[in-house]
């Protein structure tokens, strides 16, 4: 159920300084209260998946980014998207929710729902997928989990965050397609349908415009197109001009500074520089939405601890993705025969980001530990093998690595943890490359040529690459940041304790230079140019045909399932399409289906061959068949038209694909789709081509062309390769042909006609 806002309650009239006060913070994560005129302060707390609880540093302090107390450290959004599971993630923000309303804190400060541009992003750990939709579902069941338990979401960071280099002052410089289409999607899907209480602005630029002053983005298209009501607060220092911020619909500046800004706001309108209503309008919202927050404290009884870090291996084991399983591998016999683990990762993991998001964990399971305690029979021998990722020194030969390769050597399997440390991705910089450690390359290599029974199994918070060595191994596992409890569910899934279904939410390439946006990215002297257009991440490889390590979507099951379908029903402006899944193995098991649509034939805009456009996951046992469905609806088929400012739907016949991944498509159906009326008046600059796509003009000028079927334009117009040739002028411009159908001045008339919708015959 989504809470509804309180209404204001009578108030003392608020002084000019007052005002100003409440549109800055009081310390580094608390607002400013106003007791006296029932405005109470609003704690929040850093959080995306845990809290890291505020240590306020007070007057003239910093602050500390050591947690205050410990929390439950749920897998970051770089796993919990690879889960494809909304309900979990709604339940992982509940207990979010329960967990902050037992510190105090009103507002937790996610999540973040950017969208994967570069596999470099140094902060891509904290973001959900490559997709718009995908992001959406995951970050709206995250926002509807907190805030119908009473603490409130900060959607952030808006918009287009998508790097970290340069991260404070860089300007993304993106057209309006693709800004729209990918950038912007999922901040509108969730703001339309989950109504977050507030919405927190990056600190880069869009299109040479600071966010914190950007009006269009802040006002223009967040407020009023969306219809957001909850406020606007900027990230950690994201604000340059206190009074331009305000003025662009920027309600709140964190951290506080001390009353610096307050009064630079109090002499704007004392100076008539700032108009008092737009501050009164902030303080309105800022007065409703600490009300908010205070009112939607919820009591009763909480989780437990134990309860909560149950949750957080429910989460991990939903999040591993089985990448790849030759010869059956997988799962490893725990009642029989001996097991090699190498690599530090296993005793000492690596389960969540660096930077603002760390998390101190109640407890931490470890691979290895969980490893011995379900082994029942299995021997489970250790070798560090390397140093951890990031540590000191060579092990690719010498002890460590000898130790390990002849581990390897005696055991019937080796399972070997590979992956990147804090020193390699963390928020504040980007990535150079997308490989794994050298030494760790050298070492697997040696450990494949002593026993080539090896499972691999990666540990990190973005994309890195595998190619050539993921084909030396037979089963490969994505373990990314699993949180405080992932050390079991890697435990859990190599032994066969949880059949893994998790599903990549972003591409892994063959190499960094196919990323759709390597030539672009991170961009030079303050700007990045976002060249690729919405051709992100798999819209990218599949327009370019481009092999990939691993495709979108894709992850295996230690069992197999049968598609059937899809078929597809309309029902009014939804079509509806189903699927009969058929769990075809010997293990229950859980399978997302994914829908894609490709665009109609002869679009005037370029497409990708595929974009998803919803999915389902069922769980089966063996043999057992369902019929899933997902409702697509007409409007999700529509571009961004940039000329006529608002979405369109084209006519025409639309492939619709029923897939295990995006590119292990099952089956295949056509829906015939009508198209909108053009938005845009036809005009003389209009094209012959537009002309005639139009549903007034269309007809109106080919009455002309028939009327003068012997003149030379009428005659060009029957020659295909003339009819291509003039589809792309301008009518003005063809009208000056001789024996034109359509002279000079019948450019006016007939677009005073299609203007008015007069019908061919009439005019």
């Amino acid at each position: 159920m989504t809470q509804q806002t309180p209404p204001p309650p009578a108030a003392p009239r608020l002084s000019l300084t007052e005002k100003a006060s409440l549109t800055s913070g009081a310390g580094d994560f608390v607002t400013t209260a106003v007791p006296e005129a029932g405005i109470p302060a609003v704690t929040m707390s850093d959080g995306p998946h845990g809290l890291r609880l505020p240590k306020e540093s007070g007057d003239g302090g910093q602050v500390d980014l050591h947690s205050a107390a410990p929390a439950t450290c749920y897998p970051p959004a770089v796993a919990l998207g690879s889960s494809w599971d909304p309900e979990l993630a709604h339940r992982v923000a509940g207990a979010l929710a329960d967990e902050a309303a037992s510190h105090g804190i009103r507002v937790l400060l996610g999540p973040g729902i950017n969208i994967k541009r570069s596999p470099l992003c140094g902060r891509n750990f904290e973001y959900f997928s490559e997709d718009p939709l995908l992001t959406a579902e995951m970050g709206g069941a995250m926002v509807r989990g907190l805030q119908e338990s009473g603490v409130g979401a900060a959607l952030k960071h808006y918009a287009a965050n998508n790097q970290e280099t340069d991260r404070m002052r860089v300007s993304a410089d993106i057209d309006e397609r693709p800004l729209r289409e990918i950038y912007l999607r999922a901040f509108e899907r969730i703001v339309r349908r989950d109504r977050p209480w507030s919405v927190m602005c990056s600190y880069n630029a869009v299109n040479g415009t600071l966010l914190s002053e950007n009006a269009r983005l802040l006002t223009g298209i967040l407020r009023t197109e969306w219809g957001f009501d909850g406020v606007v607060m900027s990230d950690w220092g994201a604000v340059r001009d206190r009074v331009a911020a305000l003025r662009a619909g920027l309600d709140l500046q964190m951290p506080g500074t001390h009353g610096r800004s307050d009064a630079e706001v109090v002499a704007a309108v004392t100076a008539g520089e700032l108009d008092e209503s737009v501050l009164d309008t902030s303080v309105e919202r800022l007065a409703l939405f600490a009300r908010r927050a205070d009112e939607g404290v919820r009591t009763g009884p909480r989780m437990s601890v134990d309860e909560h870090h149950r949750l957080a291996g429910e989460a991990a084991d939903r999040c591993v993705v089985l990448l790849k399983n030759e010869r059956g591998i997988l799962p490893l016999d725990r009642s029989n025969g001996s097991v090699a683990v190498i690599g530090e990762p296993a005793r000492t993991p690596r389960y969540q980001g660096a930077g603002s998001s760390q998390v101190t964990p109640t407890r931490l399971d470890t691979p290895l530990d969980k490893l011995r305690e379900l082994a029942d029979g299995a021997r489970v021998e250790f070798a560090p093998g390397c140093p951890a990722p990031g540590g000191e020194g060579e092990a690719t030969a010498g002890a460590p690595a000898d130790e390990a390769v002849r581990l390897a050597a005696a055991c019937d399997t080796v399972v070997v943890f590979l992956g990147l440390s804090a020193a390699d991705e963390s928020e504040g910089f980007d990535r150079g490359h997308i490989g794994l450690p050298e030494d760790q390359l050298l070492l697997l290599e040696r450990l494949v040529a002593a026993n080539p029974r090896v499972v691999a199994v990666l540990s990190n918070g973005g994309v890195v690459r595998t190619a050539p060595w993921h084909d030396t191994v037979p089963a490969l596992i994505e373990g990314w940041l699993l949180g405080q409890a992932g050390g079991g569910a890697l435990a859990r899934v190599l032994f066969g304790a949880v059949n893994p279904s998790g599903k990549l939410a972003e591409t892994v390439p063959l190499r960094l230079e196919d990323s759709p946006s390597h030539l672009s990215f991170p961009g030079e002297e303050g700007h990045v140019r976002y060249g690729e257009g919405v051709f992100v991440g798999y819209r990218g490889y599949d327009a370019a045909a481009r092999e990939v390590a691993f495709p979108f979507g894709h992850g295996l099951s230690y069992t197999s399932f049968a598609y059937s379908g899809p078929r597809v029903e309309r029902d009014g402006d939804t079509f509806s399409v189903s699927v009969t899944v058929t769990n075809t193995g010997r293990r229950r098991g859980r399978e997302v289906v994914q829908i894609y649509s490709s665009g109609p034939a002869g679009s005037t805009v370029a497409r990708p061959p595929r974009e998803l456009r919803g999915f389902v996951s069922v769980t089966l046992d063996p043999g057992e068949s369902r019929d899933v469905a997902v409702g697509i609806p007409r409007g999700e088929l529509a571009y961004y038209s940039a000329r006529e400012s608002g979405w369109r739907v084209e006519g025409g016949d639309y492939g619709i694909e029923a897939g295990s991944s995006s590119r292990d498509i099952r089956g295949s159906a056509v829906i015939s789709v009508e198209g909108d009326p053009p938005g845009v008046a036809l005009s003389g600059r209009s094209t012959i081509a537009e002309w005639l796509d139009h549903p007034v003009g269309g007809p109106l000028l080919m009455e002309r062309f028939m009327a003068a079927r012997a003149a030379a334009g009428a005659a060009a117009m029957e020659n295909p390769t003339m009819a291509r040739f003039l589809a792309g002028m301008p009518l003005e411009v063809v009208a000056e042909f001789p024996q034109s159908p359509v002279g000079p001045d019948g450019v006016a008339e007939l677009t005073a006609l299609a203007a008015a919708g007069t019908p061919a015959g009439d005019a």
